[in-house]
């Protein structure tokens, strides 16, 4: 086990105090010793996932576990190892992501704040230090972009996850794309790669339907300024899409897709509906071939598709960089939420420690 000669006695944090209010900016205290498994990181940059937002909104219902951590994609240094560790040593540069990949599922940290226990998963980003487990660290080159790095931790390997793993989609197969925000972009630029054709963005905000036309999109549909299942209609015909795929967990929107995909087609949900907003589908198509399934983060497996992705971005194949429209820090972390909320912000918003 390696121990930190200046474990640090507190960090800067980003604390979920109340559901549908704005994180607090806290000093927290950090444990005096690492546990089997842990990793002590200097967090670089972290990146703002939907996901974060549904975790404040409370989409899940009541939150039991506040105050409490937040963030799953960032980049970092690793300082210092906890018993057991094998997979990362100090110094190396990491992406910190939420899938689980190799090593050890230690216990999450116990940290301190005003004399309560602040709760945290096994991963947590929006703070300049973490201690997290074994599993959610994932090493990368030396000299790695770590601002690109920290996209790998989720916004990435779930957005090409989707398309390779959960859509499986093949050259030259039809893909519509609702929700061009960091996940959506990456579906759309995976699905480019793939050579699929049609593809086909859509999005409230021209700002992130311009951004989908970098990636990769061939159309895109403004939803608040045209009638949306007109114009898909319009592009792919009577027959449509052969793959949808949801990122806004909007019911009615999951609805259209299984509406009007192909009788073979391929419905992906990466968007989570709010608690108790259930759609209502004709199932019977389900038992001649279409397909209706859920992605749990693309189902990456870190360690084989974050180096995959660095490399490719390394080598000018991916456009990672061009996601990154906005940068803030740490104690602007809630103007960098309403840039995401407001659609101000058309890509990725990073926050760097």
């Amino acid at each position: 086990m390696t121990v930190p000669s200046t474990m640090p006695p507190t960090m800067k944090a980003a604390v979920l105090v109340e559901q549908r209010q704005p994180l607090a900016l806290a000093e927290i205290r950090m444990p005096e010793r690492l546990e089997v498994g842990q990793v002590l990181v200097r967090i670089h940059y972290s990146g703002i996932c939907g996901s974060q937002l549904g975790e404040i909104d409370g989409v899940k219902g009541p939150d039991r576990f506040l105050p409490h951590l937040l963030g799953h994609e960032g980049s970092g240094t690793v300082v210092a190892i906890g018993a057991g560790v094998r997979h990362v040593r100090p110094d190396d540069k990491v992406v910190l992501h939420w899938r689980k990949g190799e090593g050890i599922e230690a216990a999450p940290a116990d940290y301190q704040w005003d004399g309560r226990k602040v709760n945290a998963g096994w991963v947590t980003t929006f703070n300049d230090w973490a201690i997290v487990s074994e599993n959610r660290v994932t090493a990368i080159p030396a000299d790695a972009d770590l601002e690109v790095a920290a996209l790998l931790g989720c916004a990435v390997t779930t957005g090409f996850g989707v398309v390779t793993n959960n859509a499986r989609v093949t050259i030259g197969e039809s893909v519509v794309v609702f929700g061009a925000g960091g996940v959506g972009l990456n579906i759309v630029q995976a699905a480019a790669m793939s050579s699929a054709y049609p593809v086909i963005a859509v999005d409230l905000f021209d700002n992130r339907l311009d951004l989908a036309r970098r990636m990769g999109a061939t159309h895109v549909v403004n939803a608040r300024t045209e009638d949306a299942p007109a114009r898909l209609a319009e592009i792919l015909g009577a027959a449509g899409p052969d793959v949808f795929i949801d990122n806004t967990g909007n019911p009615e929107i999951i609805q259209l897709g299984y509406r009007i995909t192909k009788p073979q087609g391929r419905v992906v949900l990466v968007g989570v509906p709010k608690k108790g907003a259930n759609i209502d589908i004709y199932s019977l198509p389900l038992h001649f071939g279409k397909v209706l399934t859920g992605s749990h983060g693309g189902e990456a497996i870190p360690q084989q598709d974050i180096p995959r992705y660095e490399a490719l971005f390394r080598h000018g194949r991916l456009l990672l960089r061009e996601l990154i429209t906005h940068r803030f820090p740490l104690a602007e972390i809630n103007t960098a939420i309403a840039a995401m909320r407001d659609g101000s912000a058309a890509g990725r918003c990073l926050i760097q420690m």
